[in-house]
């Protein structure tokens, strides 16, 4: 199995650190123009709960988070609350994307988007791996698709 690149942390980490400040600045909004009293430390607390939550759980996620391509399929593993195991028959590939937004290209980061024949679930997101890597697995995926045409998608 495959982990993430560690810089991905920062990334989760970054967005929690949003989330806490949004919940502060709601808080803050809901006492001044409300008819809400919320104390100071109460705010305080909350947006420090929120920070260490989102700190615990991006570092869990990330020891969590792993992917593996086998003969027949990419392999997923991944959570924290809720564990999920995912397979993706190369079968069922329909194309293969890599992305990088503003935040990941500072972390030097990127994801590959691998989309999938169905309904449910019809995209699989592998963040966390540098742009070499992802533009790697993103030739690897294709490559195992096309060859996996002939087979029968069952």
């Amino acid at each position: 199995m495959e982990a993430l690149h560690s810089r991905i942390r920062f990334l989760w980490i970054g967005q929690g650190i949003l989330v806490a400040a949004v919940l502060g600045i709601g808080l803050a909004a809901a006492d001044q123009w409300l008819s809400v009293t919320v104390p100071t430390v109460a705010t305080v607390g909350v947006v420090a709960v929120a920070l260490v939550l989102s700190v615990v759980y991006a570092l869990l996620l990330y020891r969590r988070w792993h992917f593996e391509l086998q003969s027949d399929a990419l392999y997923l593993e991944r959570g924290v609350i809720t564990f999920v195991e995912t397979a993706v028959p190369f079968v069922r590939v329909q194309h293969v994307d890599t992305q990088f937004g503003p935040v990941e290209r500072v972390l030097g980061l990127s994801s590959v988007v691998v989309y999938t024949a169905g309904s449910r679930n019809a995209d699989v997101r592998i963040p966390g791996l540098t742009p070499d890597r992802a533009r790697e697995l993103q030739d690897t995926l294709r490559d195992l698709a096309v060859e996996s045409e002939t087979e029968d998608a069952v």
